[in-house]
């Protein structure tokens, strides 16, 4: 039997990281104890309220709405300006994170989505955010509020144009040989009855996470106070909607759907928010990297300035909102403008924990390709930002 080199290197490795393992180093030990309570803080405040509510919604996806539908608008051959106009400011709909979109992403493409459309859709979820942009102009200033908000528009078109051209021919061969069904077929359900589901989902994802706004007063504030009492309502329409609309065949089926996209994708949102943790810790907290040491990084307007926050952004994970303080800290620790924009356009729309869910989807060609878009484009527009505004 030949001698096995790959297991061989892997247990010494293994060992290696054993015995020398730095218990003794505070640092260490209080990355590991960042990242335990990021993962701690994630599955109180994001599992059951947040990726709860996707899951259903993506399994309703993939069970109720037809193939055809999603070919009709977001199929490669729908009509470009309806499905990336339509997937472009969804996040203005959705207000989610980077991790939560993940299942809605996965139950589009999975019905035959184009992989443009369902890039767009994947990258504007989190990053389109009413609040956190509102939040971004008051706390950061107009101008950054501004170019926050036209710059994740415009990348979420962008970049999910470049994809498809890039891996045209795979995205021909996929929909040639893919199990998708292009004819219409007959619906159990009125398309009035199946907007009011869909809608009364979407609206309790929506609510039940409304963050807290800065003040007291206006519409934003009144709906905080309320939220409760509005997640309750659309929960008792849902209710109603599914015990009168619904049989219990398709209940099982959409039982069964969502089960199967929440062990696809939690076991690795939860490894990547342990390894986020770990590395960079939490807001105010720190991680085996220093803070100190990514704050003296991001000054100035520099290539390598607005490069930097545009990977260390992409690679750590924001809940909704939490970026703009984040941010607010940097720029009073010496960040630059144009890198403060690359991290807002590359970190609320990429975090370590969805890498690991968005390659389990597409393979690691494709998100390898959509992470670098995601760099390149947040760093060139931060150093034209930084430019324009210095």
């Amino acid at each position: 039997m030949p001698f096995e080199w790959k297991k061989f290197l892997y247990i010494v490795a293994i060992f290696l990281g054993c015995f020398y393992l730095p218990i003794d180093s505070t640092r260490f030990t209080g990355a590991v104890f960042e990242g335990l309570a990021l993962v701690k803080w994630y599955a109180r405040e994001h599992v059951l309220l947040c990726l709860g509510p996707a899951f259903f919604i993506a399994g309703a996806i993939s069970v109720f709405v037809s193939q055809a539908s999603v070919i009709k608008y977001f199929g490669a051959g729908a009509s470009k300006i309806l499905s990336y106009g339509v997937a472009s400011v969804s996040g203005t709909i959705l207000a989610v994170c980077s991790c939560t979109v993940l299942p809605m992403f996965s139950g589009i493409y999975q019905r035959g989505a184009g992989l443009g459309p369902a890039i767009a859709f994947l990258y504007s979820g989190p990053a389109i955010n009413v609040l956190a942009i509102i939040l971004t102009a008051k706390v950061l200033g107009w101008k950054i509020g501004l170019a926050r908000a036209v710059g994740a528009i415009v990348f979420s078109i962008v970049i999910g144009l470049i994809m498809h051209f890039i891996f045209l021919k795979e995205e021909r061969q996929r929909h040639a040989t893919g199990n998708f069904v292009l004819q219409e077929t007959k619906e159990n359900r009125s398309p009035v009855k199946n907007i009011l589901y869909f809608f009364s989902m979407i609206a309790i994802l929506v609510f039940a996470n409304w963050a807290k706004p800065q003040t007291d007063k206006g519409i934003w504030a009144l709906i905080f106070q309320y939220k409760w009492w509005i997640t309750g309502i659309f929960s008792i329409g849902l209710a109603l909607m599914i015990t009168q609309w619904f049989k219990k065949e398709e209940l099982k089926e959409w039982g069964e759907s969502t089960w199967g996209f929440s062990l696809q994708i939690l076991p690795l949102l939860l490894f990547g928010v342990l390894i986020s943790g770990f590395l960079l810790g939490r807001p105010g907290h720190e991680g085996i990297i220093p803070s100190r040491f990514v704050a003296s990084l991001v000054g100035g307007n520099s290539f390598f300035a607005n490069f930097f926050a545009s990977v260390v952004g992409a690679f750590m994970y924001f809940a909704t909102l939490t970026e703009v303080p984040i941010v607010q800290g940097l720029i009073g620790s010496g960040m630059g403008k144009g890198p403060a924009l690359a991290l807002l356009l590359a970190g609320p729309a990429l975090s370590l924990p969805s890498m690991l869910v968005i390659r389990s989807i597409l393979g690691t060609k494709k998100t390898v390709a959509y992470i670098g878009l995601v760099i390149i484009m947040a760093t060139a527009t931060g150093m034209l930002f930084g430019w324009l505004v210095a």
